[in-house]
């Protein structure tokens, strides 16, 4: 069988990560048909100033499947997130961040086994903001301090933070129902319901109602600074957790940092009928062109995509050779290695070589 799949290259080094992953899935043995689209900052200008084509959304709504490279997001000004303009537009509501230890990874954490399943299209990732000293801010201020609300200072932006019961149960039960599918054992929701009682408060109750209707999976709720400092002194005593967008956002990249880094997180977004796979780490600019980049995150995305496909063979033996070239510690890229400026350091391409050579 061949699977159709949408490959956005991305900017900055996605488009060498990308093609170093394709290759390592394409030495599977598994059959794929390509169809490339561009996004990202470095394509603006051929779409009007455009960092998301409507090209792009089309291909991924006719092949449902795709594998995409990181994408800059400007930091304080320039267009909103290419990424979550992909979640919204898409509806891809159920993220996926697998944290898991590789032997040879350098990490003060041994044996981490953690899946993060973040909630996509609401919080305060939801993008309803108000520039402070606009109209619309006064008028907000206004309305709080009608409330009995007034704010020490009105110098002030404003963001919204909105959590729905609908959003909410869906993606709990999205995580219950990963949970049964992948043999995982417990589901935790991570909240701030002791300060925010009508919108974490909201999704701590919608998900123990859930919760209650999935009694075969093991249940339990942590307030989010809590499960900051548990995960970083007992992490065994978890195995998921399902989390509101700025909280999932935060403590995934908390538990890469647990496992060696964002270049060993993969990462995954789910819709109705469509997925996205991506790594959670940025673009890095600095390095675009430089065969100097981790791949392991993108190439364990691809890695979930094959699960995905149902392609569960190829999956399981490109872990294992990916684990195995971690473990022998050869070829890897600088990051890896005990020293940043250790001389035996490879390329991104080098490393895409010796994955290959261990699928052989």
């Amino acid at each position: 069988m061949t699977h159709e799949v949408t490959l956005i290259p991305g900017d900055g080094t996605g488009p060498e990560l990308t093609e170093a992953t394709r290759r390592v899935l394409e030495a599977t043995g598994v059959a794929f048909e390509w169809e490339v689209v561009e996004a990202g900052a470095d394509v603006m200008e051929r779409y009007g100033g455009n960092p998301l084509p409507e090209q792009v959304l089309g291909s991924i709504r006719r092949t449902g499947v795709a594998l995409k490279g990181p994408i800059t997001t400007p930091v304080g000004g320039g267009f909103r997130s290419v990424n979550v303009g992909l979640r919204k537009v898409l509806d891809l509501y159920g993220q996926v961040r697998p944290c898991k230890s590789y032997e040879g990874v350098r990490s003060r954490f041994d044996n981490v086994d953690l899946v993060i399943i973040r909630e996509n299209t609401e919080d305060l990732y939801a993008g309803i903001e108000y520039e402070q000293g606009t109209p619309e801010v006064e008028e907000l201020l206004a309305w709080i301090e009608s409330k009995g609300g007034a704010l020490r200072h009105r110098d002030a932006g404003i963001s919204i933070k909105p959590i729905s019961i609908s959003g909410t149960r869906r993606i709990v039960q999205f995580a219950f129902d990963y949970a049964r599918s992948n043999d995982r054992r417990k589901v935790t929701a991570v909240h701030k319901a002791n300060i925010m009682k009508f919108s974490d408060g909201l999704y701590l109750r919608v998900a123990r109602e859930v919760a209650a209707e999935n009694p075969d999976i093991a249940f339990d709720d942590r307030i989010v600074d809590n499960m900051c400092m548990q995960l970083v002194q007992r992490p065994e005593e978890y195995d998921m957790l399902v989390l509101p967008n700025l909280y999932g956002d935060v403590l995934s990249d908390l538990c890469a940092g647990m496992i060696g880094g964002l270049g060993m997180a993969p990462g995954a977004n789910f819709g109705e009928g469509i997925a996205v796979f991506e790594p959670t780490h940025g673009s890095a600019p600095k390095y675009a062109g430089q065969n100097k980049v981790n791949p392991m995150a993108q190439m364990l995305s691809g890695m979930l995509m094959l699960k995905h496909l149902g392609e569960d063979e190829a999956a399981v033996r490109l872990e294992d050779a990916i684990a195995a070239v971690i473990r022998e510690g050869k070829s890897l890229t600088y990051d890896m290695k005990p020293t940043r400026d250790d001389p035996t350091a490879v390329g991104t391409s080098e490393v895409a070589d010796a994955i290959i050579a261990k699928l052989a």
